[in-house]
């Protein structure tokens, strides 16, 4: 979980990018570390890949600094899709801070969707991570695509939960993405922490310290 430093006056947080297989997390990351500039962007890293496809995970490190003079370190992690490999799916899940979950818009994806979400869930709640409260958005990637959910149908459905239209390979929609997560995730901190009033860090400092390294 989120890791508040005082002495060091560091915060470190933990995402996840979840979904069904193909549907475009690891795009998401390696559209990310384009978008940074190299002083806050790390090395992604990529683990045992085969035929296009996360056997592991996915890794990328960011780091900002505030007026306030805190440094944020955000580490992101990818998940495997595949079926087969709930396990590591439960491990990477493990300690996350806020999750991105990101979909396949192709009708014929749906049930993959709904299983992949539901297993983030499962997964959440054997982390003992709230489901619930834990901030999360969902993206719908690929709408280049043929036959995909219109958004009317998409965000009938999901309710609640912020969702974002995308086509990651272009880069449209990962930052919007990325963006309300994190805003989500400093209200979390801030409403913990206090943030704002304790250190001086405000939602606006916060999300300006990301994206002032954004193309």
């Amino acid at each position: 979980m989120v890791q508040v430093n005082i002495a060091e006056r560091e915060i470190a947080v933990k995402v996840v990018y979840y979904g069904p297989a193909l549907s475009g997390k690891t795009t998401n990351l390696q559209m990310l570390h384009e978008l940074l500039s190299e002083d806050r962007r790390g090395r992604m890293v990529t683990l045992d890949t085969q035929g296009d496809r996360t056997l592991y995970f996915d890794f990328l490190p960011i780091e900002f600094g505030t007026q306030s003079g805190f440094s944020v370190k955000l580490k992101l992690f990818t998940v495997p899709g595949q079926v087969m490999h709930r396990s590591t799916r439960k491990v990477v899940l493990s300690g996350a801070d806020g999750v991105a979950f990101i979909a396949d818009s192709q009708r014929s994806s749906a049930s993959a969707n709904a299983y992949s979400w539901r297993d983030m869930e499962a997964n959440l709640k054997s982390n003992g991570i709230d489901f619930e409260t834990i901030p999360k958005v969902v993206q719908f990637n690929k709408r280049d695509l043929p036959d995909i959910k219109t958004l009317e149908a998409i965000r009938s459905a999901w309710g609640d939960v912020p969702t974002f239209p995308a086509v990651a390979l272009r880069g449209d929609g990962v930052r919007e993405t990325f963006r309300e997560l994190l805003r989500q995730m400093y209200r979390g901190l801030d409403g913990r922490h206090q943030l704002d009033g304790k250190f001086g860090i405000s939602e606006q400092d916060f999300l300006k310290g990301m994206f002032r390294g954004l193309a």
